[in-house]
């Protein structure tokens, strides 16, 4: 989420660069509530994957669920997905110094590691 937030919050618009990033989330956001019990409803597991595989991949899952339930796992997928970007919101929010001076320094040399990023926060957080 951190790259949709940046987009919003520096450049005041949305791009489809974070497309992918958001399709990922929405899926883990999906597994935790269908498969893994991981929200409100319980633990609970919404449904049956179909054993047989073709090179590797379902071929389908069966639904075992209600139209209501469908719109409850819509829902908490949604509640995850949106307590997440707002927490990421905060995150970026608190640290837009660092953003733009990593932005500059990409610039700058197009490639940085972790030693880098590191250095650029002590850095900062020694101004501070």
């Amino acid at each position: 989420m951190g790259g949709r937030v940046a987009e919003e919050l520096v450049l005041g618009c949305l791009t489809t660069g974070a497309g992918n990033d958001i399709e990922r989330a929405t899926d883990m956001a999906r597994h935790m509530v269908t498969e893994w019990g991981m929200s409100a409803l319980g633990p609970l597991s919404f449904g049956k994957i179909e054993q047989e595989m073709f090179l590797g991949r379902e071929i389908s899952k069966r639904v075992d669920y209600s139209e209501l339930t469908a719109q409850k796992i819509d829902e908490q997928v949604k509640a995850i997905i949106m307590d997440c970007y707002a927490k990421t919101r905060s995150i970026v929010e608190g640290n837009l110094d660092f953003l733009h001076k990593i932005a500059q320094t990409l610039l700058e040399k197009e490639v940085i590691d972790g030693s880098e990023i590191d250095k650029i926060v002590q850095e900062g957080a020694a101004a501070s």
